[in-house]
């Protein structure tokens, strides 16, 4: 089966950092692009990373860049993303994204709640 599992968000004060991870299964993770995603109460769902399985391929949303990192780790089938100088407006239910690079195929994580508040 083709599943997504989140993990590592919480509860963190502003200028705080969390690391979020996702792990892949039932698919071969390096033919496709990952990306996180992340909607806040109100708001539209918002792409914040993405990162293809070739090297020098991540782009971020302006509001996160330099703060927020991506890494992924095709060995372990695992993405992370380093999130840094955490701010309010951060708060929001953060997604994990498979979207292959040829097909019209893609998987959904079930989402992590990160909150930055004091």
């Amino acid at each position: 089966q083709v599943q997504l599992v989140e993990s590592g968000g919480g509860l963190v004060q502003p200028g705080g950092s969390l690391r979020l991870s996702c792990a892949a299964s039932g698919f071969t993770f390096s033919w496709y692009t990952i990306n996180w995603y992340r909607q806040a109460p109100g708001k539209e769902r918002e792409l914040v990373a993405a990162m293809a399985s070739a090297a020098g391929s991540t782009n971020y949303a302006d509001s996160v860049k330099g703060r927020f990192t991506m890494s992924r780790d095709n060995a372990k089938n695992t993405v992370y993303l380093q999130m840094n100088s955490l701010k309010s407006e951060d708060t929001a239910v953060y997604y994990c994204n498979a979207r292959h690079r040829v097909y019209i195929v893609d998987y959904w994580g079930q989402g992590t709640q990160v909150t930055v508040s004091s």
